[in-house]
């Protein structure tokens, strides 16, 4: 999940083409250049301490909120071999909470085990509904933002310009929101619905056991297949992405055009006014700092359990928990070289071989597999979809508990907890767009990108089943996308492929992770000492580790559950902040 994609080709090589290459390298490292020119902007923010890098100025008249707060103000500061700039007390209240956790569940990890799936499922089961209606709420406000008056605002100013050309900007939309969890779902999520769809509704002394959405489809390979594309597209379709839309937006609101630090207590200064940079703020900073970080290590522990097994299946490699913590190391590694190396050099690079590497084995996936019902069950997934939205969305009078508990309310708290992380990542690379371009690219684009994605492997690995082998069924869920390349010709090249996208995508998600993490746990510097990223690393490396051998998924899930349900408390407050923003924002335009 982040990441930068490989730049169209541009203009001939001259002043304008290098600014705008200076721009967007500057609009990713977090510094930008001085205004070229005048801004009628009224009246300018406090100038930050000496060594802070600014984030841009309004263009164009803007509600600039006036604090005496300034960045880093509260920070413990330190140069030397061993330079820090943490914010205190979010920072150390972050980290002694992460540290201590580890610690516990490496030394405890026989009895934590059944803890941590004793508290995925009593969350799931007993907060479903609020983590669905809360992702309702999140869809209803991005959509009717999109037709609103406000949808005209512009993030940073009436008059800035986006840093980033429009194909790029795509990209790097929709880079920085999936990654692993698309190649871990891509094949056994499809799947899996379309399996226990096929199977019906199953009931046990009244009580249904079945893993079917909604109602399944008895024998019916056709309404299988529709009803299980539909909830897979629900998964990854509007509600993920309109969750990362509104920390997005709010972010990119108030810094841009508000003048406040890039940091999630920013967002909340039309609720709590001056109270933000005291503790209301450090417990918003605070909850954003552990959801990112238990979110991340989810989404690393999937990305070791299935490149061990590839590396297993393809090499003969023991999948062990042995196996999977030398992975872990080994990728943590490679990421604390990516931060020293910075953003242009480290994470750009990978990201750019990881589109490439994406695209060639989607359409390699496409080109040599059922084409045609590729091509054509992209628009009838974007149908079934359509038309089972509404009812996938609703949390009350439903029956299909296993569904609903087990996959819905788990996504929407996994979602929720990387938030922190893509919206910050999407807002530092959105500046110059309205907030009608913002919203339409950010829920539309990675969403019909999600649907051709799962069609062409999931529906590919469905019409392999169909066709009578059920391999990939028989298949562990983090070997099923192997399984299916194995159907397919150069299954040696396409499944290095694929353990390689894993890889580099874990290696960019942490990366880019304890970017942001240290952005938040700086008090809102862009620019803090790169040993801090590389401690928020190793802390993302433990803590993946940690759940591995403290629970395996289960652990992972719990405390990505966990994480996202106090977030998601927050998130609300902050829908309510951003409307409040935007219609001031509105007024100073008027």
């Amino acid at each position: 999940m982040s990441q930068t994609p490989p730049k169209p080709p541009g203009p001939p090589e001259g002043p304008q083409s290098a600014r705008d290459r200076r721009r967007e390298e500057e609009a990713l490292s977090g510094r930008y250049p001085a205004a070229g020119k005048p801004k009628p902007v009224a009246p300018p923010p406090p100038l930050p301490d000496e060594g802070v890098e600014p984030l841009p100025e309004p263009e164009g008249p803007t509600q600039i909120i006036e604090t005496d707060y300034t960045i880093g103000q509260d920070n413990i500061e330190r140069t030397g071999r061993v330079p820090y700039d943490i914010h205190n007390p979010v920072f150390g209240i972050s980290a002694a909470a992460v540290l201590i956790f580890t610690v516990v569940t490496l030394l405890f990890p026989t009895q934590l085990e059944p803890i941590f799936g004793g508290l995925r499922d009593g969350l799931t089961a007993n907060l479903d509904w609020f983590f669905m209606l809360a992702g309702n709420i999140f869809v209803l406000l991005c959509l009717g933002l999109i037709v609103s008056p406000l949808g005209s605002i512009r993030l940073g100013g009436p008059d800035a310009t986006p840093d980033f050309a429009l194909s790029g900007w795509f990209a790097m939309l929709f880079a920085a929101g999936m990654g692993i969890g698309l190649m871990f779902y891509g094949v056994s999520e499809p799947l899996g619905h379309f399996e226990a769809a096929l199977g019906g509704a199953v009931m046990e002394d009244g009580i249904r056991t079945d893993w079917a959405p909604l109602g399944g489809a008895l024998d019916d390979p056709e309404a299988a297949r529709r009803i299980g594309m539909a909830a897979t597209i629900f998964h990854w379709g509007l509600h993920p992405w309109a969750i990362y839309a509104v920390v997005a937006l709010a972010l990119g609101l108030f810094a841009y055009n508000k003048g406040l630090p890039l940091t999630l207590r920013s967002v909340f200064y039309p609720i709590f006014g001056e109270r933000i940079w005291g503790w209301p703020g450090h417990i918003i900073d605070i909850l954003a700092v552990l959801a990112t970080i238990f979110g991340l290590a989810t989404s690393l522990g999937l990305g070791a359990e299935q490149a061990t097994a590839g590396l297993a299946y393809l090499f003969g490699f023991q999948n062990t928990d042995t196996t999977k913590v030398i992975l872990i190391v080994g990728i943590t590694i490679v990421a604390g070289a990516s931060v020293i190396l910075g953003v242009e050099k480290g994470v750009k690079r990978l990201s750019e071989l990881n589109m490439v590497l994406a695209i060639l084995l989607l359409a390699f996936v496409i080109m040599v597999g059922p084409t045609l019902a590729i091509l054509t069950g992209f628009f009838s997934n974007l149908g079934a979809y359509a038309s089972e939205v509404i009812p996938l969305s609703n949390p009350f009078g439903r029956t299909d508990d296993n569904f609903r508990h087990g996959w819905t309310a788990f996504y929407w708290a996994w979602w929720i907890s990387w938030s922190p992380f893509v919206g910050m990542f999407i807002a530092r690379v959105s500046r110059g767009r309205t907030v009608r371009q913002f919203l339409i690219a950010v829920l539309i684009v990675p969403s019909l990108i999600s649907v051709l994605w799962m069609t062409a492997l999931g529906g590919t690995a469905i019409d392999i089943t169909i066709g009578g082998f059920t391999g990939i069924l028989d298949a562990p869920l983090e070997l099923e996308l192997f399984t299916m390349l194995e159907q397919l010709p150069l299954t040696a090249i396409t499944s290095f492929v694929g353990i390689v996208l894993v890889i580099v995508f874990f290696i960019t998600s942490s990366d880019s992770g304890s970017l942001v993490i240290d952005t938040i746990a700086a008090g809102g510097k862009v620019n803090a000492p790169v040993p801090q990223r590389i401690f928020w690393v190793g802390v993302e490396g433990l803590v993946a580790i940690a759940l591995l051998l403290g629970g395996g998924l289960a652990a992972l899930q719990a405390m990505a559950v966990s994480t996202g349900f106090p977030f998601t408390i927050v998130l609300l407050g902050a829908c309510y902040a951003l409307v409040k923003g935007l219609i001031a924002e509105r007024r100073e335009l008027a």
